[in-house]
């Protein structure tokens, strides 16, 4: 199943475009310069403008922050399954640092369960899941498979990891505001996000300058957030465009550098209108501007004096034109990183290839088209609904396409069950759950009973929790090797991949059941209120102890992850007998990466080649 590019490669020799087309002398000197590369600490680890400890910064504070986030939601989901009953261990606690108003007696308060809410979707999504699967593997992985020295622009790379960083402490810095942090949920809806914390409610005096309370700090991290995205965005296209080695055509690119190219253009596109709605949202709360205050808004039976001529639906607009593109932002990475562990452990090429590339590319032209299919319960007419409906059903093609491509890829494979490849084959029916549940909600009649309920959360979260998380995992399993020159232990691996499956489940799963019966997601006693969650409010306490289990299946990952730096396995280059450019680097990777003019004369996943001398002809081996 060779490309065409693959084919031209084994007829003579590797094929070369006008801007690969690199003297040997000057890559030597380039190679000379890197080996005088001797920084300081501060500029090694700190400071770095290496790609490949940017990345390894963005992996960590990206994995500290979906730790925070996870247990938000673990607090979240106790108060859920025990509404009005005392958190044990970390209640009182929690009273002293946030305050009696939220946690009276150490009992989960209705404001402080808002905060948790809008804080874990903001921390998973943005300060963990985009950092992590976009920025992280993207950072250190990319230009090791196009034969890169670095990315384009280092500095902008450093200043993006900064700008992300700054962002994350300013977010987690709120819940020390005064009235707590935004309580706006993590779409930030206008009008309550503009006039929620205002001076003189929720213990914030009246002198306290509003542009200093929680929900105006958010506003200002997302804004440090949005432009580290297009920072690094910009450095990704223009890395893989121009710094591609020589013969690495376009087809001949792995499909994890494919769908990374791909969330850079969504992010480019995607994320601009959101920067400036946040400024927007800002100014009404600062300057008191009116872009998202309607006419004769009422708060508390007064009439609010400063407000008029805005609308709340533009907010909703702003914000979903990202928020749509940005699933498949969630998306896109996790399916490159699949695609290249299960083309490595099948021990065959990927499936039509080009099918793949074409359906990623297309996915990321289609998301700008589908966002008010969040909006069905604005009121907007049948037309407008019906364009929305028809774009949203068009999405889930070229996404079927991609799983199909995949599942028929591990036809005829001599298949390796490591840890890397449990992950990525769990990825499918997780996915295909969190797809297949997501097309009811394409069609506004259907919306308009599900909308806010825990069919929407849980048809989300298959999509990014053991969707985009088990991508995650499977990456770190994979890639550790070649960033540490030691394997993780496949023992510790499968109780962790095999727990996580379980308690995944258990907790999404049920939430369909919920929903299906009208449990509201943002409901803070779970339910327990309302005659039609009776019969489905036991659910509650299942899905909370899937949850807690789920986090005990996590320790041992952290543990494998920092015992291996020391005392895991020894590994060569190449533990995994892979085809891809990475794996032509010493291990690890030195500063420039390659010690030696790099090449690629063929495709990426050559596996099982009929002829071949061995299983695998790697991407940097001439034609013989």
């Amino acid at each position: 199943m060779n490309n065409p590019a693959n084919e031209a490669s084994l007829a003579g020799g590797p094929a070369k475009t006008h801007h690969h087309d690199v003297p040997h002398h000057e890559s030597h000197d380039a190679h000379d310069e890197h080996d005088h590369y001797n920084p300081g600490f501060w500029s090694k680890y700190v400071f770095s403008t290496d790609h490949k400890m940017i990345g390894m910064q963005y992996l960590v504070t990206g994995l500290i922050f979906l730790f925070l986030g996870f247990v938000m939601v673990i607090l979240m989901r106790y108060q859920l399954a025990y509404p009005g009953k005392q958190i044990p261990f970390v209640g009182l606690w929690l009273q002293d640092i946030v305050g009696k108003a939220f946690m009276p007696g150490g009992v989960m308060a209705p404001d402080f369960y808002n905060s948790l809410g809008a804080m874990h979707g903001t921390v998973m999504i943005f300060l963990g899941v985009v950092p992590v699967a976009f920025a992280a593997f993207g950072n250190y992985v990319v230009p090791l498979q196009i034969g890169a020295p670095d990315m384009s622009f280092p500095k902008l790379n450093m200043a993006s990891y900064w700008s992300f960083f700054l962002g994350g402490v300013l977010m987690m810095a709120s819940f020390f505001m005064p009235g707590g942090t935004a309580k706006g949920g993590w779409t930030s809806y206008a009008p309550l996000s503009v006039i929620g914390d205002m001076p003189g409610t929720l213990g914030i005096p009246m002198t306290w300058p509003i542009a200093l309370t929680g929900q105006s700090i958010w506003l200002i991290s997302m804004v440090f957030l949005i432009t580290s995205s297009l920072l690094g965005s910009v450095n990704f296209i223009t890395t893989i465009i121009q710094l591609r080695a020589p013969g690495m055509t376009w087809m001949r690119m792995p499909f994890f550098c494919w769908a990374m190219l791909v969330t850079a253009y969504i992010l480019l596109l995607a994320f601009p209108p959101l920067e400036a709605a946040a400024v927007m949202q800002l100014m009404d709360r600062v300057f008191h501007t009116s872009f998202f205050s309607p006419d004769g808004l009422v708060v508390n039976g007064l009439p609010l004096a400063k407000s008029g001529g805005g609308s709340v639906l533009l907010w909703q607009h702003l914000f979903w034109f990202l928020g749509h593109p940005e699933v498949y932002v969630l998306i896109l990475p996790g399916i490159g990183i699949v695609a290249e562990i299960i083309s490595n452990n099948t021990r065959k090429p990927l499936w039509s290839y080009k099918s793949l590339v074409y359906s990623a590319v297309s996915v990321g032209i289609l998301s700008f088209v589908v966002w008010a299919h969040h909006m069905y319960l604005t009121g907007m007419g049948q037309k407008v609904a019906a364009f929305f409906q028809t774009t949203t059903v068009l999405i889930s093609v070229p996404s079927v396409i991609i799983v199909t491509a995949l599942l028929i890829s591990y036809w005829g494979g001599s298949i390796r069950f490591n840890t890397p490849m449990c992950f990525a084959t769990a990825w499918l029916p997780m996915f295909g759950i969190g797809g297949l549940t997501g097309i009811p909600l394409a069609f506004n009649s259907i919306v308009l009973q599900l909308h806010d309920t825990y069919y929407v959360i849980g048809h989300f979260h298959y999509v990014v929790a053991p969707g985009t998380l088990f991508a995650i995992f499977a990456g770190i399993y994979y890639w550790f090797p070649k960033a540490t020159g030691r394997k993780m232990s496949e023992f510790w691996g499968k109780i962790h991949f095999f727990g996580s499956l379980i308690c995944m489940n258990g907790i999404f799963m049920p939430m369909f059941l919920q929903g299906m019966a009208g449990m509201h997601r943002r409901w803070y006693d779970g339910g327990a209120s309302y005659e039609l969650a009776k019969p489905v409010l036991h659910l509650n306490v299942a899905i909370t102890m899937a949850a807690f289990g789920l986090m005990i299946f996590q320790l041992p990952f952290i543990w494998n992850f920092f015992s291996s730096i020391f005392i895991g396995k020894k590994c060569g280059d190449n533990p995994w007998n892979a085809t891809t450019l990475e794996w032509n680097t010493p291990t690890p990777p030195p500063h420039g990466n390659f010690t030696k003019p790099v090449a690629a004369y063929r495709g990426p996943n050559e596996y099982s080649v009929p002829g071949a001398p061995r299983d695998f002809s790697p991407q940097w081996e001439p034609n013989i």
